[in-house]
């Protein structure tokens, strides 16, 4: 995500826009919601924004908004189980005529309401049914079986396909119940449980919900990454993209209607306190001078809302211990709320020795890696300017640090790196070029504009490689494909990134509109791509992504997780290219790296072990459909334990090679006791098989991807002894320190 806030204004007149709210008429079962005069405003006003600021403003008309329908009934129901193929008929018949015209004339969202409440009945009705046919016994010794991906199947048509249907997908919940050991009755029970929650939220929901799911929907006509983002949502984004929120430091989740604590922040208001430990259930919140307000059943975002506040402030806790023998034992806990940094996400790095021959005693290498998580910045972040922290200077200090510890080589690691601001990227690439264009932006009107490092030093000018994966987006592939066009990085990873090339506008409402801007209230945004990226090349990392020097074995390619994957997304283009002083590596260092690489891959077991995982893995994604008679499926489930054990063992033996290495944090490690173990089985009742080789503390990872990028980067430093694969006088992977090469 990168954000140009000042580009919108130049685009869009200056418009008032009002917080919408929606009227909620009657309660419970019989509750209405209706467009307030409000929200019709802001609704018209959106639409104006989207048709004259949208990059892909001239690709929809008023005929598209047929898809609307359909799209937000998926929005509500995505596995459509719940819909009925001629409740979608009914709907188009009855909106889709005159929706464009409700909506952009009239500001009227009154169908999102509609289609709500037939939702609505949909769902208690079949819940009501769901009771009833958990009263009797399951016969799971059939040969039918259940398709677990609904979302792109047919809707039923009719009751009577619904309840066929739903007695497949009540089959398969149990069987996920059973294979952990339930019985049958306990299963029906705990089955039950499930949807007497899903009941409850049902009610939870609120017309402002609904108005921000069908904004966004009619948003995503335009492109997959342009939405409503409500005050809460928005206010969520803010603290992802700051790094810190003003609370008490701690992740929390719901279970069977309590509110249960995940894991502690280190270093925040819980973890100093050592009142709260993971997995204790908070029973009540209150504040100063205030009676405690019970949570059991409450919605997880009211219970944050309610714990966070202002700094210095306090809130109490009503906890039930974690590890109370008495689950009727109750603790207060008061906590003074505090700034708390979401650290986890800070730039971090590691000093890894790689031996520099095949014997036990032959010499070491020191490389470093970077982990990048985001491009975080200070452009939001309150307190003193000292305090505020940023991709670009975190960077730069574990820089600093890995060259004091005389590393010869660099990774910098960009996986699940979605992105963030456009100036961090930029500047991030700076730290190991010279001068130069980094990115080129066009708006709708065709108007290019270049962002150039424009400082003259180089914080690391040595072997360098980039290391990415499928969930590499947006600014982290702009870093990565500008390094590549200057031939300065070797990029290393899955097939191709993620291939989000889009630059998104976000409008706080505050800003827009003249009442709030005044008083104390919160207000949402709107999200909206106003350009596109593309490389000092020219070429656009829309959809295609950054292609990788060097292609690994990756689970993730067997993933719909790309752009290409998104409905509507924008096309590939290219436009001219920038003046930059360099080129892309040449072909004989590249053959070279690649050879090397290919050569450890048919030889090393790392390799063997990733490639087991990633036809395992490839396998069970072609498997559409899933048995509902137990004994099969106790026996699938044995192979997965089988072959999860068999992987687990072979890990470890791979782990006992891992290259020594010491950690460099800029803030404290995450500690391990601050978080709750994982469940050992997915909603689902599937074994979770631990496919992935990166991205885990535990001392028998094996991250095979970045083993082989940190050899990489030492073939590079070998071949730097031979001055044939030198370029302008150069070793490879090096930068040009001045405009002459």
């Amino acid at each position: 995500m990168s954000f140009r806030p000042s580009l919108l204004r130049r685009l869009v007149p200056v418009v008032l826009l009002a917080l919408f709210t929606a009227t909620l008429q009657a309660t419970g079962s019989d509750r209405k919601f209706t467009t307030s005069a409000t929200l019709g405003k802001e609704v018209r006003t959106m639409i104006q924004l989207f048709e004259g600021a949208h990059y892909n403003r001239d690709a929809v008309r008023s005929a598209d908004y047929r898809n609307v329908i359909s799209d937000y009934m998926d929005a509500l129901d995505g596995q459509r189980l719940f819909f009925l193929a001629t409740d979608q008929a009914e709907f188009e018949n009855r909106y889709t005529r005159n929706l464009y015209w409700n909506v952009s004339k009239l500001g009227n969202i009154d169908a999102a309401y509609d289609i709500f409440g037939v939702y609505e009945q949909r769902v208690t009705s079949r819940i009501n049914w769901i009771f009833a046919e958990l009263d009797r016994e399951f016969d799971l010794t059939g040969n039918d079986a259940y398709h677990t991906d609904r979302r792109k199947q047919d809707r039923a048509a009719d009751p009577a396909a619904a309840d066929r249907l739903w007695e497949q997908r009540l089959k398969f919940e149990l069987i996920a119940e059973m294979l952990n050991g339930k019985e049958q009755p306990e299963a029906r029970q705990l089955v039950r449980k499930r949807y007497e929650r899903m009941l409850k939220n049902l009610v939870d929901i609120e017309g402002g919900d609904l108005a921000e799911l069908f904004l966004s929907t009619i948003a995503r006509l335009y492109d997959p990454h342009s939405s409503y983002l409500s005050a809460d949502t928005f206010e969520d984004f803010g603290i992802q993209m700051k790094l810190e929120l003003v609370g008490i430091g701690a992740v929390l989740g719901i279970e069977d209607d309590y509110c249960v604590i995940k894991e502690i922040v280190a270093g925040g208001p819980a973890d100093l306190t050592g009142q709260l430990r993971p997995n204790d259930r908070i029973i009540a919140v209150a504040q100063p001078g205030s009676e405690p307000v019970e949570v059991i059943g409450m919605k997880l975002r009211k219970i944050v809302s309610m714990i966070r506040g202002q700094k210095h402030s306090q809130v109490k806790l009503l906890v039930q211990p974690a590890d109370a023998i008495d689950s009727t034992s109750r603790r207060e806990v008061l906590i003074t709320r505090d700034v708390v940094k979401l650290n986890s996400a800070r730039a971090h790095a590691a000093i890894h020795r790689l031996p520099e021959g095949d014997s036990a005693t032959a010499s070491t290498m020191a490389l470093g890696v970077i982990t990048l998580p985001s491009f975080y910045g200070p452009a939001d972040s309150e307190g003193p300017e000292a305090e505020k922290i940023s991709a670009t200077q975190d960077v730069a200090r574990l820089i600093d640090q890995l060259k004091q510890a005389g590393v010869q080589g660099l990774v910098l690691d960009l996986r699940r790196n979605g992105g963030g601001f456009l100036s961090e990227a930029t500047q991030v690439t700076g730290l190991f070029i010279n001068q130069g264009p980094v990115v080129q932006v066009r708006n709708y009107a065709g108007e290019i504009h270049v962002d150039q490092d424009e400082s003259a030093s180089i914080a690391y000018d040595g072997p360098l490689a980039v290391l990415v994966d499928r969930f590499s987006a947006s600014a982290s592939e702009i870093v990565a494909g500008a390094l590549q066009n200057y031939g300065r990085a070797v990029v290393i990873g899955d097939s191709s990134t993620h291939g989000k090339g889009s630059v998104q506008s976000l409008v706080e409402l505050r800003n827009w509109v003249q009442q709030a801007s005044r008083a104390p209230v919160r207000t949402g945004a709107t999200k909206i791509t106003v350009q596109k990226y593309y490389l000092p090349s020219g070429a656009s990392t829309q959809v295609k992504g950054v292609v990788p020097d060097i292609v690994l074995p990756s689970i993730e390619d067997y993933l719909p997780i790309g752009e290409a994957d998104l409905p509507r997304a924008l096309v590939w283009d290219e436009i001219p290219p920038s003046y930059f002083d360099g080129e892309p590596l040449e072909a004989t260092i590249l053959e070279r790296l690649r050879q090397n690489s290919l050569e450890r891959r048919q030889k090393l077991d790392e390799f063997a072990y990733l490639q087991r995982n990633v036809d395992w893995f490839r396998d069970r994604q072609q498997q559409k459909f899933v048995s509902l008679n137990l004994d099969q499926r106790k026996a699938e489930r044995e192979l997965a334990t089988n072959f999860r054990k068999e992987m687990t063992e072979f890990r470890t033996r791979l782990a006992k090679a891992n290259f020594p290495y010491e950690e460099i944090r800029l803030s404290p490690k995450p500690n391990a006791a601050l978080k709750a173990p994982p469940p050992a089985d997915d909603e689902d009742g599937e074994d979770i098989l631990e496919l992935s080789t990166d991205e885990n503390d535990e001392a028998n990872t094996v991250d095979v991807h970045l083993r082989e990028s940190l050899r990489v980067v030492q073939d590079a430093i070998m071949l730097a002894q031979n001055r044939q694969y030198w370029v302008s006088n150069r070793p490879p992977l090096t930068a040009r320190l001045d405009s002459k090469g």
